[in-house]
């Protein structure tokens, strides 16, 4: 009856072209139409999985609690000097301010009147007061100095240090770290290299890395209708540092990271020579359509029949789910690849079948009644696999199964309607000889001769490989899918190093500070967490031996550092003179003294004496390497005495807003020990966390959980294709071993596939892993087409038009497919790599295994029953 009824839309459409061509035209049109104004691109990630799922509820709820969070930039500020980078941070936050409409907050992270008050506070006891007795001591240099914050207050400064070692309170030797530095920061000016000096550098001694860096949280107002989302604001911030000019004024880099140009630059490197492997992807189909068919009206025919069916498949989508996200806009290339498939074997059959039939119509009928059945079935296969994600908690794939399974039943349609209608129009040439491979019956007469040769050593290549399957990795970390050259990153990969970041953090969201309080206890005890801390954290201890020693560095700074007679601003002849004679100061304690201090007091002079003899441009290259990072510090010093006991009701609300809800719930936050680039650390930590606290959600939980429900939507899809593929081939075959015969080779390509995956290094990913059970549903589709053939008494099935059929058609999804292992996106190239290497494995046990599994052809009877 199915091979009736394709028979008959096939001769209908025939003798009926032109109603079927307008009519298919008339409905891409409109298909087209639809399209063009209502495609959408919904990029928003978080919508990928499922809200129903019981983590995803978390995450939605700690998003709520702390609204903003999802759709921010954090500008990344990292300069030469802590000096730098704080004026640069200072600088661009006061621009973004202004865009309110753009940036409705801008927040300075770790800046503000309270950190820039009570910064001393947060320092240990010891370090505290090591600071405040080495300023107490420096009085009279920091006299001078706020006095004349000027090259000639430097100078005067270096003069008064050199006397201090004449009078023995001080050695040139202790005098070195400040003389080099200092001196090499001038030798910078006078080679025209930019040049800041670092007075955070002279009174700590040695800066880390997060002393050079500094913050701004920026939220950021998006567009999801766009491709990237987030791409306004992203370039409003990098023009506001370019406009401010931090790059050459304050030697400052501003690098941007965050959900948000996380996910803008991921799109962007998906569209990355995009063009270019489209135009390499249709080169080599059309390469591989005449290399299968030879006729340029039938590869026209073919590839009309597929842009057809894209149109109906993509505006049939867009109805079906509003908007295409980041995987479901995949179902293009998977048409391209699959779709294709169908006209091929159409086109190819209707040449053998032109063959022996000179007569069009006639040749189109028995096409019809040779692949008709096997048609159907392989596309109800292939939309089988695709629709098995339907039931799935992975909505991304769950779209796209649903997008491609109606796709796949659409090229379906086309192929037996659309396709022979045209066909009937553009009248190609009759076949001058037989389509097949007659060059490949020597291989046809090797399987059938060492059939059993030929099924031992495919089962002990698949069998014996097993153990590999043990070494097979799958990479849990969605980081890893990303390329590590885009900047958002990069930047991100960079602040993960720093536990104070906070990069890997998971939170604990609990009714009360006090309940966030004992949870924070808790998770510290936990031997996987480094720190775990709650708003309270930021309520210094010690307080009240630190502001004692505050206050007394005041009674005797304060005077000091707000001179009642400030001295009026230097000429440029009075720098000059103070210039020489700081640099024969410095000559003349050279001469006393030999070791290090020498040698830096006569490095400094001759530098010093270059910057004199030089032209007065110079002198404020100097002057500006050294007296606005002065004047940051000397107000820093200033806000610093003025530090007052801190108490949790005393926070800034900023701050406290990032922990405490307007209804009184609060967060604990814990940090992971070891290695933050190490997956089994990160699961490790997540496992412990969520142990011991249910509740918890954060960076580490969400990957570990959404490996654990993409893994288990994979299965559940790939049982729901396997099941629903062996029932379809039940209805149509009604022989279980013909239902094995087409199942066995598919699942031996399928352990191949793993085992060799192993042999190149290729770990599993939530990319490429959609390629397994994908290729339940196209792997089965080149098997139905052998068994039906051999079940319809034919042999020599190699040298068949069927063989020609199914490898160009292979070959044809192996290009479209391995488009995306181009692509610059690791996750995509990791999927399109896997699924050629599927498709690859799927041809040879369809050409090679499964002939010889199947053996001699069936014998029919005479009603066409095979028996």
């Amino acid at each position: 009856m199915l091979k009736r009824t394709i028979v008959g839309i096939v001769q209908y459409c025939t003798r009926a072209p032109w109603i079927v061509v307008a009519g298919s035209i008339i409905i891409a049109i409109l298909s087209g139409y639809y399209t063009a104004n209502n495609f959408s691109i919904d990029t928003d990630i978080g919508k990928l999985i499922s809200p129903t799922v019981d983590w995803r509820k978390r995450e939605i709820a700690f998003e709520q609690a702390y609204p903003g969070k999802d759709n921010s930039i954090l500008v990344v500020i990292e300069a030469s000097t802590p000096e730098q980078a704080a004026q640069a941070q200072a600088r661009l936050a006061t621009e973004l301010e202004k865009n309110k409409d753009l940036f409705p907050g801008v927040v300075r992270s770790g800046a503000g009147q309270f950190f820039e008050q009570n910064g001393l506070l947060f320092l240990p006891q010891e370090e505290v007061e090591k600071t405040t007795g080495g300023l107490a001591q420096a009085d009279q240099l920091v006299g001078v100095l706020a006095a004349d914050p000027s090259l000639r207050g430097l100078t005067d400064a270096l003069r008064f240090a050199l006397a201090g070692v004449q009078r023995g309170a001080t050695t040139l030797d202790q005098l070195a770290p400040t003389m080099n530095a200092a001196a090499e920061t001038v030798e910078k000016d006078l080679a025209g290299q930019p040049a800041s000096f670092s007075w955070h550098g002279l009174l700590r001694g040695k800066l880390e890395p997060g002393d050079l860096r500094r913050f701004i949280q920026v939220q950021a107002k998006l567009d999801f209708s766009a491709l990237e989302p987030g791409k306004d604001a992203s370039d409003a911030i990098r023009k506001a540092a370019r406009d401010l000019n931090l790059a050459e004024t304050l030697n400052a880099r501003v690098r941007l990271t965050g959900a948000v140009p996380i996910a803008d630059e991921e799109f962007a490197t998906v569209q990355e020579g995009f063009l270019f492997h489209t135009v390499g992807m249709v080169f080599f189909v059309l390469l591989i359509l005449w290399l299968a068919l030879h006729s340029g009206k039938l590869i026209f025919a073919v590839l009309i029949n597929m842009f057809l069916g894209l149109a109906i498949t993509a505006a049939l989508g867009l109805l079906m789910v509003g908007s295409l996200n980041l995987i479901s806009i995949a179902f293009a290339v998977l048409f391209v690849g699959l779709g294709v498939d169908f006209g091929i074997q159409f086109a190819v059959r209707y040449r053998a079948a032109r063959f022996a039939s000179d007569d069009l119509r006639e040749a189109l009928a028995e096409t019809a009644r040779s692949i008709g059945s096997p048609l159907t079935l392989a596309a109800a296969a292939v939309a089988a696999g695709f629709l098995s994600f339907l039931p799935t908690a992975y909505s991304g794939v769950s779209e796209l199964g649903q997008i491609a399974g109606v796709g796949m039943l659409i090229a379906f349609l086309t192929s037996v309607t659309f396709l022979p209608a045209l066909l009937t129009l553009l009248n190609p040439a009759g076949e001058p000889a037989e389509v097949g491979y007659k060059a490949l019956a020597p291989v046809d007469h090797f399987l059938e001769r060492h059939r059993i040769g030929v099924l031992a050593g495919t089962a002990l290549c698949a069998i014996g490989g097993l153990p590999l399957l043990f070494y097979l990795t799958f990479d849990f970390n969605p980081i890893n899918l990303r390329s590590p050259k885009v900047e958002s990153i990069a930047t991100f990969l960079d602040l993960r190093k720093d536990p104070n970041i906070g990069a890997n953090a998971i939170n604990v969201l609990l009714p009360s500070q006090a309940e966030a309080e004992k949870v924070a206890e808790g998770l510290g005890k936990l031997p996987e967490v480094e720190r775990a801390m709650t708003v309270a954290n930021f309520v210094p201890e010690d307080q009240e031996p630190k502001l004692k020693a505050i206050r007394a560095l005041a009674e005797k700074l304060e005077p000091a550092l707000n001179p009642d007679n400030p001295e009026p601003p230097p000429t440029d002849a009075e720098n000059v003179e103070s210039l020489n004679d700081t640099a024969t100061a410095l000559e003349k304690a050279a001469e006393a003294g030999k070791g290090i201090g020498a040698d830096a007091a006569k490095r400094l002079a001759a530098a010093l004496k270059k910057v004199a003899a030089s032209p007065e441009p110079m002198r404020a290259s100097v002057t500006a390497s050294f007296i606005p990072p002065l004047q940051t510090v000397l107000g820093e010093l200033r806000n610093y005495l003025k530090a007052e006991p801190v108490t949790l009701e005393s926070l800034p609300q900023e701050l406290k807003s990032d922990w405490i809800t307007k209804d009184g719930r609060a967060r604990a936050e814990a940090i992971p020990k070891g290695d933050p680039n190490d997956n089994d650390v990160l699961r490790a930590f997540a496992r412990s966390v969520v142990k011991a606290y249910p509740n918890a959600i954060g960076g580490p939980i969400s990957i570990l959980e959404s490996g654990n429900t993409i893994v288990n939507a994979f299965i559940q899809a790939g049982i729901w294709a396997l099941l629903s593929i062996a029932i379809l081939l039940w209805i149509v075959l009604r022989r279980i071993s013909d239902v094995l015969l087409t199942l066995v080779p598919l699942l031996v390509a399928g352990v191949l596939t793993l085992e060799i995956c192993v042999l190149i290094g290729m770990p599993l990913n939530f990319a490429n892993i959609i390629a397994l059970p994908l290729l339940l549903g196209v792997g089965v589709a080149f098997k139905i087409y052998y068994i039906m053939a051999w079940r319809a008494g034919q042999g020599n099935l190699l040298q068949s038009s069927l063989t020609r059929a199914v490898i160009w058609s292979a070959l044809a999804s192996m290009v479209a497919f391995g488009s995306l292992w181009l692509s610059s996106h690791p996750g995509t190239s990791s999927m399109g790599k896997l699924l050629a290497l599927s498709l690859a494995t799927t041809l040879c046990a369809a050409v090679l295994f499964q002939p010889a599994l199947m053996g001699k052809p069936r014998e029919v009877e005479k009603d066409g029953t095979s028996i």
